[in-house]
């Protein structure tokens, strides 16, 4: 049986692998392997052109997982996501053709470039990880995992999407813009033919399956949470309950989300158990899209992110 530190041996090669592809954005690929190992989805947000697409296909490329790729439009139909009936001529009866959802990566380019009809048809796949056709349910793959991009709301022929929605995702991880010498490493490697259509070329091979991830996945769940860690996870999310600058604090599920997730981040770093700087890192990208902002604290210009580190700062730390 491979040992865990063979297992989380793996999943850091697949970081080495990502950055043969993608400069500067390990914490979103850290953002991901959490997602795979919490059986989570996860929303990847930035303006066009800082390699969201191509940060998803490199870890396809990495760990060896079936992916499919759809380009969210205003046009597309929930059909074109989960699959149709069709009718054969031969036997005269409708036959269920499975749709891209029927994957262990999907990527779902600019989901907020569709309408919500469409967006709604990932609820089910996303939560009860199957898809109801023709009176019965059909399983999908496993691991499965949405990782879905989608640019910033102010930009033209968006679609925001619904809460009820967002909270299907375990993290949103916002991508910026490189830094300068960032920047310079992306222009040379392209000067030197970089394709970023050909991952191949660019060195990026399999370091580990979805069997390992299913395995990591085990790993990561005996990884303890003390009392004392709890009650500060609950803190957190009460305290954006009460807190004057949100209309809508963090559910259960969003405790239980930051709970999993720093689990997850502790077994990656080597340890069997959370401490509360797991926690702290882990709660912009797994609470900044639970909550809503109230009207004037918009007018004011003050950030979702701004309002929980300011949170974070009131809850007393377990010693």
């Amino acid at each position: 049986m491979t040992s865990e530190n063979t297992l989380r041996d793996k999943l850091q090669a697949v970081r080495t692998e990502v950055a043969r592809a993608v400069v500067g954005q390990d914490a979103a690929v850290t953002s991901l392997l959490i997602g795979l190992l919490c059986r989570g989805h996860v929303l990847l947000e930035g303006v066009p052109g800082v390699a969201k697409t191509l940060l998803v296909r490199s870890l396809s490329a990495a760990i060896s997982l079936e992916t499919r790729r759809v380009q969210f439009t205003p046009d597309l139909m929930p059909g074109d996501i989960t699959g149709s009936l069709v009718y054969d001529a031969r036997t005269g009866e409708f036959e269920f053709r499975r749709g891209p959802v029927f994957t262990h990566l999907m990527l779902a380019d600019e989901i907020n470039r569709t309408p919500p009809k469409t967006q709604a048809a990932l609820l089910e796949a996303m939560e009860e990880r199957q898809v109801s056709a023709d009176g019965s349910s059909l399983p999908l793959p496993d691991p499965f995992m949405v990782a879905a991009t989608q640019n910033p709301v102010e930009y033209e022929g968006t679609y925001p999407l619904p809460e009820a929605q967002l909270d299907r995702f375990l993290l949103k991880v916002t991508l910026n813009l490189p830094e300068r010498d960032q920047e310079i490493e992306i222009l040379t490697r392209h000067a030197a033919g970089f394709s970023p259509s050909d991952l191949a070329a660019a060195g990026v091979t399999a370091v580990a399956s979805a069997e390992d991830i299913q395995l990591a996945r085990a790993q990561a769940a005996t990884v303890q949470a003390s009392p004392e860690v709890l009650g500060y996870i609950a803190d957190i999310a009460r305290a954006t309950r009460t807190s004057p600058s949100f209309q809508l604090g963090v559910s259960p599920r969003g405790s239980t989300a930051l709970l999993n997730a720093s689990k997850a981040w502790a077994w990656l770093s080597g340890r069997d158990y959370i401490s509360p700087d797991d926690v702290q890192a882990l709660v912009l990208p797994c609470l900044r899209h639970r909550v809503s902002l109230r009207p004037e604290a918009e007018m004011d210009g003050v950030t979702a992110d701004q309002v929980l580190t300011s949170l974070l700062s009131t809850v007393p730390v377990p010693r």
